[in-house]
């Protein structure tokens, strides 16, 4: 979880097309924000009424304070950001803007791939340009907020490395799918969507591939072997089958002083990644539940249950875009200087359709989400049981620590939750966790039968 718009803007950009499977997204964090399922009453049932009304998610005063102001800031920055992308994209077909790019691609080029690669990554670099703002204002938050210690400048050439990656990665992917409608007007979402679940399937294989442009990566045996002894635990007992070899520390601390850990890639390139504000911060014991959380979500196959939703979802909204995305050029065309949705002009307002569409499924997408992080949350705390003395003890801590590194809004708004949180809330994980203990009265875990 981190809050800066600009974090994921290279991958988010250069599947432009495929807006629509960020309603399901596939990459899993354990920072969070938003509801869960509430214990039921056989998972409570050796907790006290006292331990039941007392909050297990807690900040000092002087940190809640900053939590609920920055929670309202991120919300602020969420809805802003979303519907101005929007708004951009309609203000370049309204304004002519996209045409003109258009016509002015075409008298410098003659060859038409040439024409396509020069307006693409004019389009792209517009659309950085125009949330620089957004993420300006972001960045100069999280530095006061402490989330962020990265210095404007070293930021700044992040930036600069996303754009370059977006422009690398983004630039032939909206060529292939504007080549797709101008080969196959009549049935190119039908290929769309056979191009675009193998693009999501390879962009999470080379994930772990591209991170290190932004990031500096170690071997976590080279600091912490303890650690990787520990994992290694977690390992055995979920079966994800990742040996020390693939184990490695990522220097955030350069950047943030939030915690994280997480499994990355797919295949060959799945790997474990540990923060080094996680290593040198919290326990081993907290560091192997948030390493069981994130191989809850490759154990129960949540990245292929959320590409096959993305699938079906896919075919039957793509077609709806389609549809949508003609009577619209019949309708504004004239006034956009559209001719067809072959153009590449025609071709952002396809784009401009995708986007609505996705901000409409947004909520849908991220209940989905919030569901498969509770069932990580179930998995992460029974896979941890007989390795750490605690289960309760060492899920709770480590969602407060998350918490408290990210200063999570211990009371967020349920109603922006439903829309914009891919997570469940802090609270809600950290209550769930201190109730949940089948194992008192005999029982076993829902994932884990002894």
């Amino acid at each position: 979880m981190t809050f800066t718009r600009g974090r994921l803007i290279a991958l988010r950009i250069a599947f432009l097309f495929t807006l629509l499977f960020l309603a399901f997204p596939c990459q899993f964090r354990c920072a969070a924000q938003t509801v869960s399922p509430t214990p039921t009453t056989a998972q409570s049932t050796n907790q006290s009424n006292s331990q039941s009304n007392t909050p297990a998610y807690t900040l000092p005063p002087g940190k809640q304070a900053k939590a609920i102001a920055l929670g309202r800031i991120r919300n602020i920055l969420g809805i802003v950001g979303t519907l101005w992308d929007l708004v951009l994209l309609w203000l370049l077909l309204a304004t002519r803007a996209a045409a003109g790019l258009e016509a002015s691609t075409q008298r410098l080029a003659r060859r038409k791939w040439l024409q396509g690669v020069i307006y693409f990554a004019a389009f792209l670099i517009i659309l950085t340009l125009a949330d620089l703002p957004l993420d300006l204002y972001a960045h100069h938050v999280s530095l006061s907020y402490a989330i962020s210690v990265e210095p404007w400048g070293p930021w700044l050439i992040d930036i600069a490395k996303s754009l370059g990656f977006t422009l690398l990665v983004g630039v032939p992917v909206l060529l292939l799918f504007n080549w797709i409608v101008r080969h196959w007007p009549r049935r190119y979402w039908l290929v769309c969507w056979l191009a675009a679940v193998p693009l999501i399937v390879l962009s999470t294989f080379l994930e772990p591939l591209a991170e290190p442009i932004f990031n500096q990566y170690e071997p976590l045996a080279k600091t912490h072997a303890a650690l990787v002894v520990d994992l290694e635990k977690v390992v055995a007992r979920t079966g994800t089958n990742i040996p020390p070899d693939r184990m490695f520390l990522m220097k955030a601390s350069e950047k943030s002083n939030g915690i994280n850990a997480y499994v990355s890639g797919i295949g060959a390139t799945r790997r474990i990644v540990v923060w080094d504000t996680t290593a040198d911060r919290i326990p081993n014991d907290e560091i192997m539940m948030v390493f069981a959380h994130e191989s809850g979500h490759y154990v129960l196959n949540h990245i292929p249950k959320g590409i096959a939703i993305s699938a079906v979802v896919f075919l039957i909204v793509f077609w709806l875009c389609a549809r949508f995305a003609a009577r619209l050029v019949r309708k504004c065309g004239p006034g956009w200087q559209v001719e067809s949705l072959s153009t590449r002009t025609g071709f952002v307002a396809l784009l401009f359709v995708a986007s609505i569409a996705n901000f409409l499924l947004q909520p849908a997408g991220n209940a989905v989400s919030r569901h498969y992080e509770h069932q990580a949350d179930v998995f992460g705390q029974e896979a941890i049981h007989g390795l750490v003395p605690d289960p309760q003890k060492t899920a709770v801590a480590s969602f407060n620590d998350l918490g408290k590194a990210w200063l999570d809004d211990p009371n967020p708004n349920p109603y922006i939750e439903f829309w914009l949180s891919s997570h469940p809330s802090m609270q809600s994980r950290a209550t769930f966790a201190a109730h949940y203990n089948p194992w008192a009265t005999g029982g076993h875990g829902e994932f884990f039968g002894k």
